[in-house]
């Protein structure tokens, strides 16, 4: 893996909606407005955030939320064309950041070529073998085929990713975006590929680009295995996201105490990507029930080892409710401003304190691979020590109604949060938190 993954913190948006691009569009057709470019408005903000890597969802031609890709080489018309890319990524490059791509190679639109080409002719279509497709007895032209979708939707046809071919493909376009300045990948959906197939793309990918990030989308199952056998870098860890908001929710840190002890698992053999929004989910400030508890969650995303991800709009406190309907992601893939000074002003308290917690991971970069061990655990407390590279941090958390005090041995400084240390810097050291308090000590 790269050395650089290590100081990493990406600023995640969703291209399409940040922009305000249509809803659906002919993947074919012209570009009508070249609205890429918005988000290079939005750099030095990320950058004054903490950021230090831009991670795009799909900017590849599709019909309509991007998922649905039709041709992995053209940059989606809605949002602008190869030159609007190249100057997003010299402007990303030229403020220190980083850029990730998201890679929609385990499904495909209708429209995509290969799969227009069976649709045309049959049987006999030389792409026929790159999906999964029962043809009736007596095909006359024009009969559809069935074929294996993404999870039941009819617009997405699943790729065969035992066809060379494919395999072929998807190297091809990894390596043609990486070429053109991208830093890396993350693979959608990719609990749904064999792990094999990544086992064989990506050490040809890597041979051009030994220095590229690759993290897959992994919601479920062995991580560890899935990285091991995949030869990607990292997974999602969804895990630890639903632990994070679940135990705040029900006022049980034994949970988020069960979920990083299998994070420290984890990160005996990679670095997970870490998370508490995306936008595939619920926003975080919508998800919790207290409000009072999102600096706690934040707190514990930018302490425990991974690779921190922030969705945009996030650090602002926005609200959003994921819901399971035709369209039920709009909440929490909306439009941005045109520029950072077009946001309420209600959000820029959150924003800092974001600032506050990043700039406490960047100073930190043993964060990445660091360890947690619980001192102290409750229903409504928890007080974890952060160990790595002899370097040692100490989370304290409190949701109660009540003042607490939590042991907190030798600490003699807080570093973020609000806290009265007693007996500092001695093994009996505590930390006296107020109702619903937390701090990061040192």
């Amino acid at each position: 893996m790269a050395d650089w993954i290590r100081h990493a913190v990406w600023w995640h948006l969703y291209p399409l909606g940040f922009v305000g691009a249509p809803a659906q569009a002919d993947a074919g057709a012209p570009v009508a407005e070249h609205r890429l470019s918005r988000i290079e408005g939005w750099l030095d903000y990320a950058v004054e955030l903490g950021a230090s890597g831009l991670a795009l969802g799909p900017v590849f031609a599709s019909h309509t939320h991007g998922y649905d890709t039709v041709d992995h080489f053209r940059v989606d018309p809605r949002l602008g064309d190869d030159r609007d890319f190249d100057a997003l990524v010299a402007a990303a490059h030229g403020r220190g950041l980083r850029v990730l791509l998201d890679g929609v190679f385990n499904h495909v639109g209708r429209g995509f070529p290969a799969f227009a080409e069976v649709l045309r002719r049959g049987p006999a279509a030389p792409t026929a073998s790159w999906f999964h497709l029962t043809w009736p007895q007596a095909w006359q032209p024009g009969t559809e085929p069935e074929y294996a979708t993404f999870e039941g939707h009819h617009g997405l046809v699943a790729l065969n990713h035992g066809e060379p071919a494919v395999a072929e493909h998807v190297a091809a376009v990894m390596e043609h975006w990486l070429d053109r300045g991208a830093d890396g990948w993350r693979l959608d959906a990719a609990y749904a590929v064999p792990p094999e197939f990544w086992a064989e793309v990506l050490p040809r990918v890597r041979a051009a680009h030994p220095g590229a990030y690759v993290v897959g989308e992994v919601i479920h199952g062995d991580y560890a295995e899935i990285v091991a056998a995949s030869g990607m870098d990292s997974v999602t860890q969804y895990e630890l996201w639903k632990a994070i908001w679940s135990s705040l929710n029900d006022v049980n840190l034994f949970e988020l105490a069960w979920a990083l002890d299998r994070h420290n698992d984890l990160l005996a053999s990679f670095a997970p990507l870490t998370f508490v929004g995306n936008h595939d989910v619920t926003r975080l400030a919508s998800r919790l029930h207290d409000e009072r508890h999102l600096p706690h969650a934040l707190a514990v995303l930018f302490t425990v080892g991974g690779t921190p991800a922030v969705y945009a709009g996030d650090e602002q406190a926005f609200r959003g409710v994921k819901e399971d309907r035709a369209g039920g992601d709009d909440a929490v893939r909306p439009e941005f401003p045109p520029a950072p000074d077009g946001l309420a002003p209600h959000g820029w308290d959150t924003y800092r304190l974001h600032q506050h917690l990043i700039g406490l991971r960047r100073r930190h970069p043993w964060l990445h691979r660091a360890r947690t061990r619980t001192l102290h655990l409750a229903n409504g407390q928890l007080c974890l020590e952060v160990r790595g590279e002899d370097a040692r941090l100490v989370l304290a958390l409190s949701l109660d109604d009540h003042t607490t005090e939590l042991p907190a041995p030798e600490v003699t400084s807080v570093h973020a949060g609000t806290a009265e240390l007693l007996r500092p810097g001695r093994p009996d050291a505590a930390v006296r938190l107020q109702p619903h308090g937390w701090a990061v000590l040192g």
